[in-house]
């Protein structure tokens, strides 16, 4: 019988159901493996699920029935591209399955740094509104959106939806494309700098890559309104977390949102996790992408990718 393992089955969550796997042979399930533990677990099996785990040529060259690596992601960099190919191992990933789950996380995280909610919720269930002399409560200064600059870094398919809700709030949508190969004749194109001086949102939607890297470190921080808000929801590392720790306490920017962080799970001593006021900062542990539609979705298309692969038509091919 062919044997499946997938090596990190936690990142998929307790509550999807992975029965369907099962069709394609005997499935062995690891919640969570650690690098010493991987050569010993893909040694005997066809086909390899693996969102995160590092699968190189050390452990690969022992796994020599491998022919079907199935990540349950859209990154690849956990893979040793150049080794598959030599061996003749096909690689598949997912890609577009989170897009509604991430749109609606971006606006769930703007709308936690714009409106304190949970500051007014506190206020109230608190007591002190009990004993408040007026029926309201502006302690805490909110604006409309509609008017108002959002500036999107990344115009791909996230930017796009991001941009046409934005819009749909009254605001004037603006970008800037990290490739220069996403063109929007809908919005107008603008530098970064030109960007992040008229937004006063500004979210990016953008992959890691030598072009993004560091893309926003304190001296682009400089340029934003103190007003404006910054949310990424693309990769860790495009904004420098030093920096922006730095600009926060320095008030150059009212608030920021992020769900990625260039080091996951965040390190103890990260000085995001220690800044002057912690309220101008909302942290997410990378979820955008994890709505439990998307998740049955990407398990669907892990499903679809094995199918694919054993009838001789693979889908999702890269490398």
């Amino acid at each position: 019988m062919r044997e499946i393992c997938i090596l990190d089955a936690k990142t998929l969550g307790a509550d999807i159901d992975l029965s369907p796997l099962e069709q394609f042979g005997r499935l062995h399930v690891y919640q969570v493996t650690e690098p010493h533990e991987t050569e010993e677990r893909i040694k005997n099996c066809e086909i390899i699920i693996s969102n995160k785990v590092i699968l190189n040529e050390s452990n690969l060259a022992q796994a020599s029935k491998v022919k079907l690596i199935c990540l349950s992601a859209t990154g690849t960099n956990n893979v040793d591209l150049a080794y598959t190919a030599r061996r003749g191992i096909t690689v598949c990933n997912v890609a577009g399955y989170s897009t509604r789950s991430v749109v609606q996380h971006t606006f769930c995280m703007l709308f936690y740094l714009l409106q304190s909610p949970v500051y007014y919720d506190n206020y109230v269930k608190s007591g002190q509104y009990c004993g408040s002399d007026i029926f309201t409560h502006l302690n805490k200064t909110f604006w409309e959106l509609a008017g108002k600059t959002w500036g999107i870094i990344g115009l791909g398919t996230i930017g796009r939806s991001v941009a046409g809700i934005a819009s749909a709030f009254g605001c004037q949508v603006i970008y800037y494309s990290t490739s220069g190969l996403n063109h929007a004749a809908d919005y107008r194109q603008v530098t970064l700098e030109e960007l992040l001086r008229e937004s006063d949102i500004v979210s990016i939607h953008a992959p890691l890559n030598s072009h993004t890297k560091n893309l926003i470190d304190y001296q682009k921080l400089q340029l934003m309104k103190p007003s404006a808000l910054l949310l990424n929801l693309g990769r860790g590392g495009i904004v420098n977390e030093t920096d922006l720790a730095a600009a926060l306490n320095a008030n150059l920017l009212a608030g920021a949102g992020l769900d990625v962080l260039e080091s996951e799970p965040i390190k103890s001593d990260n000085p995001l996790l220690h800044l002057k006021e912690p309220e101008k900062l909302f942290i997410t542990p990378h979820i955008a992408w994890a709505s439990q539609e998307a998740r049955q979705r990407l398990l669907q298309e892990i499903v679809l990718n094995i199918a694919g692969f054993l009838s001789g038509s693979p889908r999702n091919v890269v490398g």
